[in-house]
């Protein structure tokens, strides 16, 4: 059997984002790679632009990807036993019901979030555009 490793996706270009990622990187114990999707296959990873640019992706090859809280739930439960239980909780369907809309939210306001800059406010088409 291949060893198979998961891969976490976020938004690069988003201070609040990158933000989280570190976090994740230096608190939650993983052997998923997580990247910016900007210096990502997103091909590779049967990902567009458009899902990266929506939310957090977690992908596991051969299976479809998880996004927003799912993505997050993954990732914790790919992680030690306090994070494995917070990411079974985190996909609880009661729970999971809640997460979608709060996930939302914090994506709408991640420029207000800790972290956040105003670039993070603008969806990724209008943040690469040039300025005229």
């Amino acid at each position: 059997m291949k060893n198979v490793t998961p891969t976490f996706v976020y938004d690069g270009d988003c201070a609040f984002c990158t933000s989280c990622a570190r976090y994740a990187q230096r608190r939650v114990p993983t052997e998923a790679t997580i990247v910016p999707w900007q210096f990502s296959n997103l091909h590779a990873l049967g990902l567009t632009e458009q899902q990266c640019d929506d939310a957090v992706q977690w992908v596991t090859p051969g299976t479809p990807p998880l996004a927003g809280p799912r993505a997050i739930a993954a990732l914790l439960r790919s992680s030690t036993l306090r994070w494995r239980l917070l990411g079974r909780l985190l996909d609880f369907p009661p729970v999971r019901a809640v997460a979608w809309p709060t996930y939302r939210w914090v994506a709408r306001n991640r420029h207000r979030m800790p972290g956040g800059t105003a670039a993070c406010v603008l969806p990724h088409a209008q943040r690469s555009a040039p300025q005229t």
